[in-house]
């Protein structure tokens, strides 16, 4: 593969650098534009100055510029070192093929090389050593060569064109160059073309072998060619200047000499194919010499009487030489004009010459002459040279009329095909109702109308002609509606007349209906007495009669006559009546709508006109046409009026029933063609002439384009289906007349598809029958219709270049060429379209088959699109072929490299070439730009070929990257370079497109291409320019663009420093971002995002709306960068984030506040995203900010306005926002003025949610669609689906931190009040508990229960709607399934942690509420309580058995919230006695049990250990933990650090069960005080009924802990030295180090002591049931005293001797009386510091009282009063926390 293309621009000495100057490159794209009159010019003015500047001399110096072959031009060129050998000897080649100089020869090659040669350097070096391929390229310079020629001769045609067009943006450029070329132009050209008509024909003696017949021929076409341009020049040059007498005279025996083209030196050498080009020639010769004659000037003269001023007043010389003219039809123009010189300026002296001129010119038929060359020049477009000759012959026709009589010019129909001809230049018109109508051509006009309406087609005909816009549309009108004479022609004397002896003048005696149509009908009536002026001819007597009348009016009584008679045989007679009637109604409809109400009358008659021509034997084919195209001109304005009345007439396609899918569309049944189809088939085919079809086609794309309702578009299928499935796929093998017609054709077939691709899809009705647009994709995706349209694409450039330059027009927008570029675009456009709008398929249609197939030697679309690169003429061409590569390249499944073949690296060469040139079109470049950026992603192959990267090896074993010779990096990095912004070359609009392209690269992450662009010099201060502009305010909508530049720019930034650590970023990158900060460019561009936004607000229709929103979104991406990447993007100061903090939230607001406006919404979207970010990253900056609350209420009431719908997401990012807003500021320091309306605002969303959710749960049910847990399934979002982010959820915990803030619950109660929002969220919590849905909702929803149930009226407000039973009884399907009892439990807590959302957690939140209901309502709810804990109370005693086997978090967890609920309804233990006794003796037991297991567990550390490690230890780490630990795990083996790790985590793990088992164990030991009696009491009340409280625990004081033994005296004695062991534990470890914080440390002893003093409770109210129970025996009595006491001496000892380390010198004794040592004493805490005793001296008093009161059990009476008061002043109430 080859390196590239020989251009100038490379650095090789096989090359010398050579600038074509190619300034019709740059001239012609402008032209075309303002021809088409677009807002935009492609090129400057600076620019077109500058070129025309720099090359003038050598558009002065015209064709003699091309030197002929010399030896010293040869000699330099062989000691021209800088060019290449091969170079010279091609070039000495191409001189001797083309006669050209040597040096210019291969200055020529070069510029071929560069631009237009389609291969690599490599292919060259090929083609130069094979002598087929050289001969090959040889021919192809000769025809780059002769297209400079005439490009050059264009380039002045241009310039005379537009220099004195006050509308043509470069006219004063034009006029300047014009001056300079004035002087010489002339000379030089004139001398030019003598060279041309005399050159002798080359031949292979003279010019090489070449030099063949076929060559010769070429040849001499480019001679006639540039003939006529070099005569086409000097005719504008005159219609400009003046021509003086000898200039006239040398013209003149110049043309002579030449037979006006037909005397042609090699005229032997003429065929067919040139005649267009010799007639060209023959046309501008007589064009010139009429010019020259200043006929508008002898007229001035002859009308101011001053005719002896005119130059050519005596000119023997000239009208000797015009005495022989004659003989050919060139000759016509130029002897009327001499007639009607001589007859003006000489009348007596010259009477028989201009008789015998006058009658050769007549011969010569001058009138149809005229008429055939303006058509011919004006057959390529009205351009400037057809519309200059129409002003040159309008004064000619306008004199000769006025000279002359009329009936001496000959034929009246010839001589007002020529006027009609003339008038067809847009501004003759207008110039024509200004002129006098005795004059010039109003006198032809008045003799039409003497013999109006008998002969109606000439008056008519002219007026057609006459019409150009809507100020002469209106003067035909009046014109035509007060007529005041009606000619007949009578053959015989009528009896109702009475007249004169000589029979000049008639006076009718009767009224009379000018047509013989029925009563009631449109008729014209002639009343008595009118006067009619006679004269006699061959038809015999014409009658004027003085009758005034509106020819609308005769109009509509013709078309009535028309419809009597279209079944006989006078209808041939009306339709050429009626045909001039229907052109004229089509022309004044189509130039001013306003007078279409007047003309209804007429154009209400043509439906049923059109529906009767069409059904008759030989139907007349003109008169139809006439007919749809007036209904199409119709149909522009009221499409519906038109196809309501046009369907009936049966002329449509149609269809016998309705079309209900796709299938029946396609298979065509019950389809019929309609009148128009028999027509196509019977007539029109056979005869090869289409006149109708084309206005059938043009009139359903009117229809179309009308955009009629659903019914009426569906009416048109039938229509369309025609032409999909009959006409486009076969069109090209009909048979046509008349060349050009097949090519207009397809371009409208085409144009028709386009029309309904591009149809709006607003207002379109669902139904079963398929839309147009569907229908035609589907066509042209599976249909023959399809390959029709891949057929058209692959016409190739080489077809279209062949075709323009057969073309013998010098432009125009009109000929064959142009349209077939038309019809090649528009198959490009509607190809695009398709597969824009092909709905998505698993499988190819034969469409993208087609599209894609791989064909050999680049023969496959792919490759013949890439190659359009090459054309020239239009630049649209290859945009929209490159836009149709570039969506081939991003959906189809394909290699585009692939399919280009070896024509790959010409084809990015021709890209690159195009791409870099300073004269291209910008669109083009833009196009290539966006097709690469689309490659970057889909086609690697094709990118890496376009990057070009050279890779280096270094020595440490890394690649290296540098840019290619050919790589596109480099182009877009000189569009980057801030020198060349702003200049004309490098446009906004292109340097946005190189910036997409650059961000393609980096979100692709192409890190060889990276690589090469962040070292590159400059790189990143370049890129960072715009960041550093100033930002055209909203008003200013000239480049958008701009917008799209910085936005692209930023993203590029956001890429870089999210994907490199900042410590390989580039220097210069920092220096730019450390640059962003000091300027304060950060906060110059959050003022501008924010001051777009709010222009958008107040407008929201703006031009650059989606660049304001692509701007936005990387000001977006860039802030949220920042947030986690302060340091490298400078943004660490607190006051420049609380600025811009500021501006987002206005930004939002504003954007918020417009609830009606869809794309003001989308940006709040936006806005409100990026709010909720900085709300969580910027906490402490935003502390000190103006208070969020306010704002963020209004925008939330403002979102509830708009639709439900398509604000969801905004609406829960509000809430995200009011909910960090909360944490971060609370309410204003108490304010909570603002609370109650949004407390209403969220309670409203609340409870709509709740209700869609009740809906769609019911829904899903209904269906079967339930899923098992929502959380473990990934559900499409919509509005009923249950989300942690959803509305519904985030308002539920909305609600809950206002509730919170609301201590009191008072503007909650009035919520309450107002809506039935607590019934709605019941009711949504018991269908989601019930059918196990909508987990994140049921979790919100009880959080926010919990927190209304912690005041007295939420509690009552949450039990009196009813939450019992909402979730009593539905609770059940929360935890019930196929697995039951411990393994259930072990199930559902060993797979989570304990934090992340399950089902089960909703079974502990509920238990919590219960919990909470029961502690706040007390009494109140003692009923619901019971029936609580009746229903789950299997569920409740699982829960207490599965603390020993199952130590995960979650299960703890649950355990901790039941025995909560217990120890709440402990209290009421009466009321649970008396409605569940065997629950509460169940529970009782298991309590005991539970306390048994916890104090196990806690004793041994190490089993619990290895419990955990054994059985669920990978649910046990809170937070991070598992993380952690399973990092930790993962890699022990490798690193001794990573083991100490897994250590360090494990003993957390340990401490954090350990904790929560401590909180079970403290609330157990408290609810066991409620089923134990009170100390106080028992030890008091002498008549205590010991049968209320059973004996929890059994006479025994082993520390036996396995579950098979009975909870005794012994466990609770262990659970008190446990208690004491852990305190000891942490006060040793604060004392080592601080690996506790002091407020955990704190709180575990609390809890530590909080236990003991529980546990201390218990074993003394138990001890003393059994010393008063009669039924222990005393022994056991004696017994329990003893070892009581003295394990309370030995605790008492143990607590003294921790808390006072100053006592550590006494020795305690061991407990006489203790039967088990088994359980360790606590640890000896050495400490250097006296403690606080605190809750340790409690514990110890309490010790010491306790001991004393069993000894003293047996005391009288009066000893226990004073140990009632003993107790209750030290304090009884410590025992309880």
């Amino acid at each position: 593969m080859g390196s590239g293309p020989v251009t100038v621009e490379a650095r090789s000495p096989l090359f010398v650098k050579y600038i074509t100057p190619h300034v019709f490159i740059v001239l012609m794209p402008s032209v075309r534009i303002y021809q088409r009159k677009c807002t935009v010019c492609v090129f400057f003015q600076a620019q077109i100055e500058a070129e025309l500047e720099r090359h003038w001399e050598r558009l002065l110096q015209g064709l003699s510029y091309y030197k002929s072959p010399s030896s010293a031009s040869a000699d330099k060129l062989k000691a021209d070192k800088d060019v290449a050998a091969p170079l010279k000897e091609f070039g000495l080649r191409i001189s001797k093929l083309l006669a050209l100089d040597e040096k210019q020869s291969v200055q020529i090659l070069q510029c071929y090389l560069q631009e237009d040669y389609r291969g690599t350097r490599d292919t060259l070096k090929t083609v130069f050593q094979d002598e087929r391929q050289s001969q090959a390229l040889l021919l192809k310079v000769a025809d780059y060569y002769y297209d400079e020629r005439v490009c050059l001769l264009r380039c002045v045609l241009l310039l005379l064109t537009y220099f004195q067009d006050e509308r043509h943006p470069y006219r004063a450029e034009y006029a300047n160059c014009v001056g300079k070329l004035e002087k010489d132009l002339v000379s030089h050209y004139l001398q030019q073309f003598e060279d041309l008509i005399s050159a002798e024909a080359p031949t292979w003696e003279t010019h090489g072998n070449m030099m063949t017949d076929r060559q010769v021929s070429r040849w001499f076409a480019q001679c006639l060619r540039e003939q006529a341009l070099l005569l086409e020049v000097l005719f504008l040059y005159y219609a400009y200047f003046e021509m003086p007498c000898p200039e006239l005279i040398r013209f003149t025996r110049l043309f002579k000499d030449l037979g006006f083209g037909l005397r042609q030196t090699n005229r032997h050498l003429v065929d067919k194919s040139m005649d267009p080009l010799v007639d060209r020639i023959g046309y501008f010769c007589s064009l010139i010499l009429v010019e020259g004659m200043d006929i508008d000037f002898l007229h001035k003269c002859a009308l101011e009487d001053r005719t002896n001023e005119h130059q050519f007043s005596s000119s023997p010389e000239i009208c000797k030489m015009l005495m022989s003219f004659g003989d050919i039809s060139h000759h016509g123009p130029v002897l009327l004009g001499w007639v009607l010189l001589r007859h003006t300026l000489s009348p007596d002296e010259s009477s028989s010459t201009v008789t015998r001129l006058g009658h050769t010119t007549l011969q010569l038929n001058v009138f149809q002459y005229l008429t055939q060359s303006l058509q011919a020049l004006g057959s390529s477009g009205n351009n400037c040279t057809a519309s200059t000759a129409r002003m040159c012959i309008y004064g000619l026709l306008s004199f000769v009329i006025t000279s002359f009589e009329e009936h001496t010019l000959g034929s009246q129909e010839h001589l007002i095909n020529a006027v009609c001809e003339v008038l067809a230049a847009p501004s003759l018109p207008e110039l024509f109702w200004e002129s006098k109508p005795s004059m010039g051509l109003g006198m032809i006009v008045q003799s039409t109308v003497d013999v109006f309406p008998h002969k109606t087609r000439p008056l008519l005909q002219l007026l057609t002609a006459l019409l150009s816009d809507k100020p002469t549309a209106k003067k035909v009108y009046m014109f035509l509606d007060k007529m005041c004479s009606f000619t007949e022609v009578y053959k015989h004397k009528p009896n109702d007349v009475i007249s004169r002896d000589d029979e000049t003048l008639w006076r009718r005696q009767a009224p009379k209906l000018l047509y013989p149509l029925g009563s009631g009908q449109t008729n014209l009536r002639m009343p008595v007495g009118v006067l009619g002026q006679v004269c006699v001819s061959d038809e015999g007597f014409v009658v004027r009669w003085e009758y005034s009348f509106s020819c609308w009016s005769l109009f509509t009584c013709e078309l009535e006559m028309l419809l009597h008679v279209v079944s006989t045989a006078d209808v041939l007679v009306h339709c050429e009546r009626v045909k001039p009637i229907l052109d004229l109604v089509h022309k004044v409809v189509s130039t001013d709508w306003s007078v279409s109400d007047c003309l209804l009358p007429l154009t209400s008659r043509i439906y049923m006109l059109l529906q009767r021509l069409t059904s008759v034997i030989n139907p007349p084919m003109d008169l139809i046409t006439s007919c749809v195209n007036c209904l199409t001109v119709l149909a522009a304005r009221q499409p519906g009026k038109v196809w309501s009345s046009l369907h009936h007439t049966g002329f449509l396609p149609f269809t016998s029933s309705p079309l209900t899918n796709m299938a029946e569309c396609i298979s065509a049944d019950g389809m019929r063609a309609g009148n128009y189809g028999n027509l196509l088939v019977l007539i029109e085919q056979p005869r090869g002439d289409y006149s109708v079809t084309v206005a059938f086609l043009r009139l359903v794309t009117t229809l179309v384009k009308g955009q009629l309702g659903s019914t009426q578009s569906r009416g048109l299928v039938p229509c369309v289906l025609l032409v999909l499935k009959e006409m486009l796929p076969t069109y090209h093998k009909w048979r046509y007349n008349t060349y050009g017609v097949r090519e207009r054709i397809g371009c409208l077939i085409l144009e028709l598809v386009h029309a309904i691709l591009n149809l709006s899809p607003e207002g379109e009705v669902q139904v079963s029958a398929p839309s147009l647009q569907a229908l035609c994709i589907y066509s042209l995706t599976n249909t023959e219709a399809g390959q029709a349209v891949i057929n058209i694409m692959t016409v190739g450039v080489d077809t279209i270049d062949m075709v323009l330059a057969a073309q013998p027009s010098s432009g125009g927008s009109e000929g064959p060429g142009q349209v077939l570029i038309q019809t090649v675009k528009l198959a490009f456009s509607v190809t695009n379209n398709v597969l824009r709008l092909k709905p998505p398929s698993d499988c190819m249609s034969p469409l993208e088959q087609a599209l894609t197939q791989h064909g050999g030697h680049g023969n496959n679309l792919i490759a013949v699109l890439a190659k359009y690169i090459y054309h020239k003429h239009d630049p649209a061409l290859p945009r929209l072929a490159i836009q149709l590569l570039k969506r081939l390249a991003s959906v189809a499944p394909m290699s585009v490299y692939a399919c280009l073949g070896s024509d790959a690296a010409a084809i990015r060469d021709a890209f690159l070439t195009r791409l870099q040139s300073r004269t291209e079109d910008m669109r083009i470049k833009v196009m290539i730009l966006e097709f690469l950026t689309v490659a970057v992603e889909t086609q690697p192959g094709l990118i890496e070929l376009f990057l070009n990267l050279e890779v280096k090896d270094t020595g440490d074993g890394s690649k290296e990257f540098s840019l290619g010779e050919w790589s596109c990096l480099a182009v877009v990095l000189e569009l980057l370079d801030c020198r060349q912004q702003g200049q004309y070359w490098c446009p906004p609009l292109l340097q946005r497109s190189a910036l997409a392209f650059l961000h393609a690269l980096w979100t692709d992450r192409r890190d060889s291409a990276l690589s090469v662009l962040r070292t590159r010099e400059k790189f990143w201060e370049n890129l960072t320019t715009p960041l550093f502009g100033t930002l055209p305010s909203t008003s200013d909508t000239t480049e958008p663009c701009v917008l799209e530049s910085c936005a692209f720019v930023m993203k590029i930034i956001g890429l870089e420093v999210y994907y490199v650590q900042s410590s390989s970023l580039e220097q210069s990158l920092k220096s730019a971002l450390q640059r962003l900060s000091s300027g304060r460019r950060y906060e110059y561009w959050s003022e501008c995002v924010c001051s777009l936004v709010c222009g958008v607000c107040e407008d929201d229709g703006l031009r650059s709306l989606s660049e304001i929103q692509m701007l936005i979104s990387a000001w977006r991406t860039l802030l949220i960068l920042s947030t986690s990447h302060s340091a490298v993007m400078q943004l660490t100061e607190d006051s420049v984030r609380r600025r811009l903090f500021t501006d987002v939230l206005e930004s939002t607001k504003a954007a918020l506040l417009v609830p009606q406006s869809l794309p003001c919404l989308n940006l709040g979207s936006m806005m409100t995203t990026l709010l909720l970010i900085l709300l969580k990253q910027w906490k402490s900056e935003l502390v000190s900010s103006p208070p969020l609350l306010p704002s963020l209420s209004l925008m939330l009431e403002s979102v509830q306005q708009a639709g439900r719908r398509t604000m969801e997401r905004t609406k829960a990012k509000l809430f995200s926002c009011l909910l960090a807003a909360l944490h971060i500021q609370g309410l204003n320091g108490g304010d909570i003025s603002q609370l109650p309306q949004l407390l209403l605002s969220v309670c409203e969303t609340i409870q709509d949610e709740a209700l869609a959710l009740i809906e769609s749960t019911r829904h899903m049910n209904q269906r079967g669609e339930v899923p098992d847990d929502s959380m473990e399934t990934d559900t499409p979002r919509n509005i009923q689906t249950d989300q942690r982010d959803g509305v519904c959820v985030l308002a539920l915990h909305l609600c809950k931190e206002l509730c919170l803030v609301d201590e009191d619950g008072e503007q909650w109660l009035l919520v309450v009040r107002k809506l039935p929002v607590l019934p709605s969220i019941l009711s949504a919590l018991e269908q989601s508990l019930r059918f196990r849905q909508n987990l994140y909702f049921t979790e919100a929803t009880l959080h926010l229960l919990l927190t209304l149930a912690r005041t007295p009226q939420g509690a009552a407000a949450v039990a009196g709607a009813g939450v019992l039973q909402s979730i009593c009884l539905p609770l059940l399907s929360v935890y019930e399934g196929p697995a039951n009892g411990t393994s259930q439990v072990h199930m559902a807590f060993s797979r989570r942690a304990q934090d992340a959302p399950c089902w089960p957690g909703v079974y502990r939140l509920c238990m919590c509420l219960m919990e909470s209901l029961l502690k706040t309502l007390r009494y109140s709810f003692i009923n619901e309580a019971l029936d609580f804990i009746g229903v789950h109370q299997e569920r409740i005693l699982h829960c207490l058995n599965a603390v020993r086997t199952v130590q995960s978090l979650a299960c703890l967890d649950e355990a901790d919230h039941t025995v909560g609920f217990l120890l709440q309804l402990s209290a009421f233990s009466k009321e649970w006695q008396f409605h569940l006794p065997q629950l509460l003796r169940d529970i009782q037991v298991n309590l005991c049990f539970l306390c048994q297991a916890c104090t196990y567990l806690l004793h041994s550390k190490k089993m619990l250990q290895h419990y955990l490690q054994a059985k669920n230890g990978e649910a046990l780490t809170p937070g991070p933990a598992p993380q952690l630990h399973q990092r930790a795990a993962q890699s022990a083996s490798k690193t001794p650090s990573l083991a100490v790790d897994r250590e360090e985590v494990e003993s957390k793990a340990v401490q954090t069960v350990q904790c929560s088992l401590l909180k079970i164990l403290s609330k157990t030991l408290n609810a066991l005080q409620h089923f134990t009696p009170d100390c106080c009491q028992i030890l008091l009340d002498q008549c205590m009924d010991l049968a209320e409280y059973k004996n929890l625990f059994v006479l025994s004081f082993s520390p036996a802990l396995d579950s098979d033994s009975a909870p005794s005296f012994g466990t609770l004695l262990a659970s008190i030295n446990v208690a004491l062991s852990m305190l000891g534990e942490v006060e040793k470890k604060k004392e080592v180090a601080s690996v506790i914080s002091s407020e955990e440390t704190q709180s575990l002893k609390s809890l530590l002591m909080f236990t003991m003093e529980n546990c201390v409770c218990v074993l003394i109210s138990q001890a003393m049931r059994c010393l008063k129970d009669s039924t222990v025996l005393p022994r056991d009595k004696q017994r329990l005293k003893q070892e009581l006491s003295s394990e309370l001496q030995t605790l008492k000892h143990h607590e003294f001797f921790f808390f006072f380390p100053s006592s550590r010198v006494h020795s305690f004794p061991p407990s006489c009386g203790s039967s088990g040592g088994g359980l360790p004493r606590p640890q000896q805490a050495s400490s250097s510091h006296h403690r606080k005793p605190s809750h340790c001296l409690r514990a110890l008093r309490f010790c010491l009282r306790a001991r004393s009161l069993l000894f003293s059990w047996s005391r009288p009476s009066c000893a226990m009063s004073s140990v009632k008061n003993s107790i209750l002043t030290s304090g009884v109430n410590e025992l309880n926390l």
